[in-house]
């Protein structure tokens, strides 16, 4: 990597109260939508903010494929859960939120100034490395999704191996990826919207020391 930052290009104003409301406080996981379809240009923002998130050396190994046409969906429908069946059919957009079990071979392309960082994650911690780095990015995904406008409804209630083999089996891109969460996306509604769950207090999940 040539060259330093010399100048900050962040700040650090705190963002009002709204916008934080918006992303976490009053947001909300949506089992409803409207059936608004959502822009192309909207999901091409989406993921590039999305891609901009953090990840250990910049491995980047979430993928996502943006599913709108009734005939994707209907690919979905055999592996859903029976309680995300109809709320994932009505939603205008569902994501297969995957991890791609080779992210390291774009390594090179990822971190040009040092290309060897491939090997840092082709042993046994492999798996490890791109699973977790990948639900960094599942959840920089929701954030950034509320922070456009859009409502999100995240379900693990699928079968990841019916779905692998639908979408990625021997396909030339998507062959070594593998799903992990959807993530129905839309405008949501408050139908069958329950209240809010408790969340545990700083005191029983936080330790400062």
């Amino acid at each position: 990597m040539t060259g330093e930052v010399t100048s900050k290009p962040t700040t650090n104003t705190l963002i009002d109260e709204a916008a934080i409301a918006q992303i976490f406080l009053n947001a909300r996981t949506y089992n409803d939508f409207e059936p608004t379809p959502i822009p192309e240009e909207t999901l091409r923002r989406l993921y590039d903010i999305v891609k901009m998130g953090p990840t250990s050396a910049n491995n980047s190994p979430g993928r996502f494929v943006f599913l709108q046409s009734p005939e994707a969906k209907a690919r979905l429908k055999p592996h859903l859960s029976a309680g995300n069946l109809d709320k994932t059919m009505k939603a205008p957009m569902t994501v297969i939120f995957a991890w791609d079990e080779k992210y390291y071979d774009k390594i090179p392309q990822l971190m040009p100034h040092n290309p060897s960082a491939r090997d840092w994650f082709t042993g046994a911690g492999s798996e490890l490395n791109g699973r977790r780095n990948s639900v960094l990015q599942a959840a920089y995904f929701l954030i950034a999704a509320r922070a456009l406008g859009l409502d999100t409804g995240p379900m693990t209630g699928f079968d990841p191996a019916g779905v692998d083999a639908e979408f990625f089996a021997g396909h030339p891109v998507m062959g070594s990826w593998k799903s992990d969460i959807l993530i129905n996306l839309g405008i949501g509604t408050t139908k069958n919207l329950f209240p809010r769950l408790p969340r545990l207090p700083f005191d029983e999940a936080a330790q400062i020391i």
